[in-house]
């Protein structure tokens, strides 16, 4: 190892690629690009899929394939002397939260939307901001400041803007449970996650969770006898896309933004990952964007602007 100004820098190829990765001197305002960056990395799953399974691949393999080559894309820039340094309880833990807690979180989602349709879903599924920040309160890992509770408010009705008002006639508790269940696990995920890689380069958590969904969804996958190797140039781009842009980079943004904000901003932040799947889906779908969209659009955009503002303002009084 060499130094420059009193700084260890690295001399393997790999390490120098994982030290670029992160944030020297990581500000608010780079933390809240990096979480909505990963929000419009999240976003474009819906469209992917859908471009997926329209060409004949179910849900279960294309998810596995996201996770696998995910994995090993990842695995080849980091490799594996950063993992040896880790300890075996931060090692197990990060698994352990990609294969458990992201399969779950996928699990419960999914099968809601047997019993209640889409809108309902994402409405429910988006009030997990709303529990990380009572959570955060209860535990006192951060303070539910008014700043905070305005511009969690905006996000919520900001998402129920652009979701729109439930069909009529009465939802089936069963689906209610489901939706309110994945949006729960979210909110002991997304602080545990923030927890557990405490410290550790943003690449090597990253990869650590991938590899852990990965193996989840492959052993998944094989039991049911759903996995099978995906024919057609179209496919593997659309799989390609998930693993790099939905997989790759938006874990590794939302590991890095959520490392300087904490789970509380960085899940009001996120909320704007519905405003995005809109606008890909009127792109790419020829889905209408909606004046609504466009409202709730705003009012998160506004949510995140309060948040930005109040955290320059907190680094601000306490330089």
């Amino acid at each position: 190892m060499w130094t420059v100004s009193g700084r260890k820098m690295a001399t393997f190829p790999r390490q120098r690629y994982i030290a670029a990765m992160e944030f020297p001197g990581s500000s608010p305002h780079r933390a809240t690009l990096s979480i909505v960056v990963s929000a419009f990395c999240f976003g474009s799953i819906s469209v992917l899929t859908v471009l997926l399974t329209s060409n004949g691949v179910s849900l279960l393999t294309a998810m596995t394939w996201r996770y696998v080559l995910a994995g090993l894309v990842l695995f080849v820039f980091v490799g594996v002397r950063p993992i040896q340094s880790l300890s075996k309880r931060r090692l197990a833990g990060l698994f352990w939260i990609g294969g458990v807690g992201q399969a779950l979180i996928t699990y419960t989602s999914l099968h809601a939307l047997e019993y209640i349709p889409v809108g309902p879903l994402a409405f429910l599924f988006y009030t997990y901001p709303a529990w990380v920040a009572l959570l955060a309160a209860i535990r006192k890992t951060e303070r539910l400041t008014l700043v905070r509770i305005i511009a969690l408010t905006l996000a919520l009705v900001g998402v129920s803007a652009m979701i729109g008002a439930p069909p009529s006639g009465t939802l089936d508790p069963r689906g209610i449970v489901l939706a309110l269940a994945s949006a729960m696990l979210y909110a002991v995920y997304l602080p545990s996650l923030g927890y557990l890689q405490a410290s550790i380069p943003a690449a090597v958590s990253t990869l650590l969770v991938i590899l852990g969904a990965a193996t989840s969804f492959l052993a998944t996958s094989v039991f049911m006898r759903e996995f099978h190797v995906p024919k057609g140039a179209s496919a593997w781009t659309n799989i390609l896309l998930l693993a790099l842009v939905s997989t790759v980079l938006a874990f590794f943004a939302l590991i890095r933004g959520l490392a300087r904000l904490g789970p509380v901003r960085t899940s009001i932040i996120a909320t704007i990952e519905p405003f995005f799947t809109a606008i890909l889906g009127a792109a790419i779908l020829g889905n209408r964007l909606t004046n609504a969209t466009a409202f709730g659009g705003a009012l998160i955009a506004s949510a995140v602007l309060l948040i930005q503002w109040s955290s320059a303002r907190r680094e601000a009084a306490t330089a």
